[in-house]
């Protein structure tokens, strides 16, 4: 991809972005494309979103792969990392060889190594005094992340973040606080959906991913309401084609 193509790809996606700032936008999948977006077009292998909650812990709530979910979480459970010293900071952390902090953060930088990551670079979700999460972005190759590409992660995150916390919610504290908490609680039945459609469908936890969301964006449905009906069997997709079929409750 040429540098031309890129900038004309980020001019869309920062409209792509913005067309999601309006009333009823479903948080998940402006997060989502958030770290497609950032997958696709920066020199990254890998992204994925950690979001706080009511209790201000970080959660995962959007990624690319499965690989970067497994990162994530080892961060989370060993309560450390590039990505919760990037939320604990309000600063961003680079990390450009994992080798070299191995002992900062041994075990996360054991399990990050195991999926073949080796740099990580964390920005957090942040407008003024008020951060929301971490955008990481997590590379195969050795080294820092380039100068062009880390302000067009900022400038993606940046966007995201005023898009959640839009001037109503920053009145409303508390209507924030459900409005994310009710995301991070999507996101288990969206997990639990991924899963039944794997089976179903006989495809990947990534492609199954895509067919839940394809499917919420055709019928123009949050994608929890499209979680919770697969769980429920409501909604099922069947083997070999992406065609869905629906069962009785």
């Amino acid at each position: 991809m040429n540098e031309t193509t890129r900038i004309e790809l980020l001019f869309d996606a920062f409209a792509t972005l913005a067309d999601t700032l309006v009333a009823g936008y479903d948080v998940l999948d402006l997060l989502q494309t958030l770290v497609e977006t950032c997958h696709e077009l920066l020199a990254v292998d890998s992204a994925g979103i950690l979001l706080a909650n009511a209790s201000n812990e970080l959660e995962v709530v959007a990624s690319t792969s499965e690989a970067n979910v497994l990162v994530e979480m080892m961060q989370l459970d060993a309560d450390a990392g590039p990505c919760l010293e990037c939320f604990r900071t309000r600063s961003v952390v680079s990390v450009p060889d994992i080798d070299v902090d191995s002992g900062r953060w041994p075990d996360f930088c054991a399990t990050a190594l195991a999926q073949g990551v080796h740099s990580v670079y964390a920005i957090p979700l942040r407008l003024r005094e008020t951060t929301i999460g971490t955008l990481n972005l997590m590379r195969n190759d050795r080294g820092e992340l380039g100068q062009r590409d880390t302000r067009a992660a900022q400038a993606l995150a940046d966007v995201a973040t005023i898009g959640i916390l839009q001037e109503r919610t920053i009145r409303d504290a508390s209507k924030l606080r459900d409005q994310l908490q009710e995301a991070l609680s999507s996101r288990i039945i969206i997990e639990q959906a991924k899963g039944v459609v794997a089976e179903t469908a006989q495809v990947s936890i990534e492609a199954a991913f895509v067919l839940i969301r394809q499917h919420a964006r055709s019928h123009q449905m949050p994608l929890s309401q499209v979680a919770r009906q697969l769980v429920a069997r409501h909604l099922r997709f069947g083997p070999g084609n992406t065609d869905q079929q629906k069962t009785s409750a």
